[in-house]
């Protein structure tokens, strides 16, 4: 730890009257201090890296507050971490190959998704099967990063106010506070691979309704 650390500042003002911490801050703001420590970063240093205040940053490390997934991901890459061990997460015996007779099937919205990665990572893939018709006036935001790649089919993609349309073996990455849409652009569906760093998201938070006034 650098010599010049600025140890974390003592509430004053509104900041005093926040009662105890409750389960989630408790778990992870050692977490946040440890891992700082261990990458030799000033409290300033990481709080600017992570779009913080130092103040912010030490509350969170105090317990005073509670982060959202935005700083946990930040605060994540920042360390060379995952998410998962910032928030304690221990899982025994994961095995590394998920093998295709273990992907059970999960429906939702016309949707079939198979899990096609180990739970518990802060990385979570899914092979899903998008039928034609299906949830195309849909808008999905969500904290995290989002890769996708068509295996068959043609999917029709709309990122913020621009729209593509993806042929097999193309792919897209994104910030997925963009706002975007999926849909079959054919009347055969299309099945797409997704990568994403929403921790343990059930796939059902994937869509997270019609925004109101958008036009599909």
């Amino acid at each position: 730890m650098s010599s010049s650390e600025t140890e974390p500042e003592s509430p004053t003002g509104p900041e005093s009257q926040i009662g105890p911490a409750d389960d989630l801050s408790a778990t992870v703001a050692p977490q946040l201090r440890a891992l700082r420590r261990r990458a030799s970063l000033t409290l300033e240093v990481a709080a600017r890296s992570a779009g913080l205040s130092p103040a912010h940053l030490s509350r969170l490390e105090t317990g005073l507050r509670q982060p959202s997934l935005p700083m946990l991901l930040a605060l994540a890459r920042i360390y060379g971490t995952t998410v998962s061990d910032l928030l304690g997460e221990t899982v025994t015996d994961r095995d590394a190959v998920v093998r295709a007779a273990d992907m059970e099937p999960t429906r939702a919205g016309g949707w079939t998704y198979w899990q096609a990665g180990a739970p518990g990572r802060g990385m979570q893939s899914l092979r899903v099967r998008i039928p034609h018709g299906s949830q195309g006036d849909i808008v999905r935001v969500h904290p995290g990063e989002e890769w996708l790649y068509v295996l068959k089919g043609r999917l029709r993609l709309r990122l913020g106010d621009t729209a593509h349309v993806l042929a097999p073996g193309d792919s897209a990455h994104f910030d997925s506070l963009t706002p975007h849409r999926l849909a079959a652009a054919d009347e055969t569906g299309v099945e797409v691979l997704f990568v994403h760093t929403l921790l343990q998201s059930p796939t059902a938070t994937l869509c997270l309704g019609p925004i109101t006034g958008e036009t599909p």
